[in-house]
C-alpha cells in the first residue's frame, strides 16, 4: 500500500491513537468499554470536529450533507489505512485493531454530527453515537448508562488477561459493527490480515456514516 501523504498521515497518527486513560478504563472494565470509549470521544472527538466545520464553512459554501460525505470518505480512508498497519500481527493486533477503529468511527459521528448543525459538545452526542452503533434503543437509554459509567468507579477485572482481552474485543466488535466471530478468521494471520483488515475496516466505516447521516440528515 503506498505510504500516506504527510498531512493525511498526521490526522492519521491523531486519529487512531486513544488516550493512555481511555487504555487503563478499557482494560480495567472491559463489559463497558463502549460507554467509556463514547464518554472519551465526547471529550477529545467534539473540539475536533467542530473546527473542522468551521474551517470548512469558512473556505468554502458547503451544505451539510457535502460536509457529512467529506467526512464519511476521510473516515473511510483513515480506518483503511488503520486495518492495513494493524493487520501485520494478526491476533496480536485484533485487540488495538478493534479499539482504534471503534476510536476513528466515534470521531467520524461527531463529525457528521457537526455537519447537520448539531453541537458536538452536547452531552447527547456520546449517547447518540451509542444508538448510531446500535448499542441502545434510544439516547436517553444511553445516556443514563454513560452517566453510570462515568460515576462508576471502575474496579480491576476479576478474571484472567485472556478472559479480559475477550471480552474487551467481544464489546469492540459489536461496537464497530462486526457482529460474526467467524469474520475474525481471516484477521488472525500475520501479513495476510492486511488486505482483510483493510477492506473491513473501510466498510464498516463507510456503514456507520451511512446510518449517521440519516439519523442527523434526516
Amino acid at each position: 500500500m503506498a505510504p500516506l501523504p504527510e498531512p493525511v498521515e498526521e490526522e492519521h497518527a491523531r486519529a487512531r491513537e486513544l488516550p493512555g486513560s481511555l487504555w487503563d478504563r478499557l482494560r480495567a472494565d472491559p463489559a463497558r468499554a463502549p460507554e467509556h470509549l463514547a464518554l472519551a470521544a465526547a471529550e477529545r472527538h467534539a473540539p475536533a470536529a467542530q473546527a473542522w466545520v468551521e474551517e470548512r464553512r469558512r473556505m468554502y459554501a458547503h451544505s451539510p450533507a457535502d460536509l457529512a460525505q467529506m467526512a464519511k470518505r476521510r473516515h473511510a480512508a483513515l480506518a483503511r489505512f488503520e486495518g492495513a498497519a494493524t493487520g501485520v500481527g494478526g491476533i496480536v493486533t485484533v485487540v488495538p485493531d478493534l479499539a482504534a477503529l471503534a476510536w476513528i468511527q466515534s470521531r467520524l459521528v461527531f463529525f457528521i454530527a457537526a455537519a447537520y448543525g448539531y453541537d458536538p459538545h452536547d452531552p447527547m452526542r456520546p449517547a447518540e453515537l451509542l444508538v448510531i452503533q446500535g448499542l441502545y434503543p434510544d439516547p436517553h437509554s444511553a445516556r443514563r448508562a454513560l452517566d453510570g459509567a462515568g460515576t462508576r468507579v471502575v474496579q480491576a477485572w476479576a478474571g484472567s488477561r485472556l478472559e479480559r482481552d475477550e471480552t474487551l474485543a467481544a464489546r469492540l466488535a459489536k461496537m464497530v459493527g462486526r457482529r460474526a466471530m467467524k469474520r475474525f478468521a481471516g484477521r488472525l494471520i500475520p501479513f495476510a490480515a492486511i488486505a482483510f483488515n483493510a477492506i473491513g475496516n473501510e466498510r464498516e466505516t463507510r456503514a456507520l456514516a451511512d446510518r449517521a447521516i440519516r439519523f442527523y440528515g434526516g
